[in-house]
């Protein structure tokens, strides 16, 4: 099913996006041009974004606790 009419991105292509570390409608803008043109399609790649872990977004709360443990440590 197509979620950008305007430039032809389907849903399949946006969460391949996301699985590659697109993990915001920016970001998938960036990557495919979605959401670029008329915007119409935001709403739904953000519920499609939204329904999935972010593998970036996951690494960079792993790796919080560990800067949080360095700064205490300076």
């Amino acid at each position: 099913m197509y979620v950008c009419s305007c430039f032809g991105i389907t849903e399949q292509q946006v969460r391949r996006h996301a699985e590659n570390g697109a993990c915001t409608p920016r970001q998938i803008a960036s990557a495919s041009k979605a959401g670029t043109d008329c915007g119409s399609c935001v709403r739904r790649i953000q519920a499609l974004l939204g329904r999935g872990a972010c593998p970036r977004r996951e690494l960079i709360e792993r790796r919080a606790p560990a800067l949080e443990a360095l700064d205490d440590a300076a």
